[in-house]
Formats: C-alpha cells, structure tokens, sequence
C-alpha cells in the first residue's frame, strides 16, 4: 500500500522576507511525500490450458490483424444468399463460407475467426474441414454461443440472448472440434425510450 507523509509550512511572509524589485515566491502550502510499496502481481491459474490459453490471447492480439466475424446465422446467412438470387440451402452456405476462409493472404490480415455452430463443424467445398484452413493461416477459431433473441418475460417489449442452459457441454464439445475462443452477443431491445438498452459483446478464450 502506498504510503504518504504531509508537511505544512506557513504562507504568511514576515517583512524582512520582502526584496525590492524582486519577485517574490511564496512557499509551498503543502509538501507532499509518497512512498510506494514493490508492485504486486496478479496470479491468475487456467490449470493445463495456461499455456494455451497464453498462446491463443497472444495469437488473436497479434499487431496488424484484427477478427473475422462470420458467424451469420443460417437465417442470417439466407438473407445474403437472397440478395445474389441464391437459395438458402446447407451446400449454398457451405459455398459462402468457403469464400470467406479461402481468401488469399487472409492470414496476414485476420488473427481470429468467429464461426457460427454449422459453420465449425463443416468442410469446405474441396472437403476440407473449415477449421484445418483457418488454422493453416494461422487464424484461432473461435464460436458463436449464445442462441439468438427471445422475449424478456415481463418486460416493455424487450428481448434478449438465449443460451446459458447446457453452455458447459456445449463449449467443452466446440473445443473438441478445435474452437479456441467464444463469443456471447447479448442484447437488450426495447421500443420504448424509457427502457434502457444494452448491446455488449463478450469473448472469452
């Protein structure tokens, strides 16, 4: 803890103090002496996944990349497979994200992907696992785990993010799979000004 010692002087000057012409500087009212304690450090354990846990904190901050969002839902993902004239079928979204992940030289630019559920457990259009081409390039893959918006029970309107219900199992299985990092999107919509809103993005490695 810091520690800190006050001294105080007076400010009246007595006159033999004056010089004439000159400035004169009056004394601090205060002098003020701190003392800090050594730093401590902040522990934190991650038991046998520490060091891959650093790995992948390091691997997703890396300077000059940024993070992919591509974890449009199927529903989502319909909608920009309509504004082409395609249907919203599993191999024309399969075709979709085969475009985003084969990008060339998108590792230089892209340190973590976001994937939604379909998404981490597909292949591409040369039958190669999603995952393995994201990871080729040096890219963390990394899910999206919240279920999408319901109603708020007893609220103006509002909605917000389902999901929370059997999030255990369903991580330890999307780390099978080779996801390293996850996303939880919540927000809280109303219609009515008086109703707070929030829209908060978590991730969490």
């Amino acid at each position: 803890m810091a520690s800190a010692s006050f001294l105080k002087s007076s400010p009246v000057l007595d006159k033999s103090e004056f010089v004439k012409g000159q400035t004169l500087r009056l004394p601090s009212a205060s002098i003020v002496r701190c003392r800090s304690a050594a730093p401590s450090a902040l522990t934190v354990r991650a038991g046998s996944y520490a060091e891959e846990l650093v790995k992948t904190a390091k691997t997703i901050a890396s300077p000059g990349r940024g993070i992919l969002a591509m974890d449009e839902s199927n529903a989502t993902c319909g909608k920009r497979l309509a504004s082409i004239g395609l249907e919203n079928t599993e191999a024309n979204r399969q075709a979709y994200r085969t475009l985003l992940v084969t990008v060339p030289s998108l590792g230089d630019y892209v340190s973590g992907a976001i994937l939604f559920e379909e998404t981490l457990y597909q292949s591409t259009t040369d039958g190669k696992k999603m995952v393995d081409v994201l990871v080729e390039q040096k890219i963390v893959p990394g899910i999206k785990v919240d279920k999408g918006l319901v109603p708020l029970a007893g609220s103006n309107d509002e909605s917000w993010c389902q999901g929370l219900d059997g999030l255990a199992s369903r991580t330890a299985a999307y780390y099978q799979q080779g996801a390293r990092f996850a996303k939880w999107y919540e927000i809280c919509f109303s219609m009515f000004l008086k109703t707070p809103t929030f829209c908060n993005h978590y991730f969490a490695t």
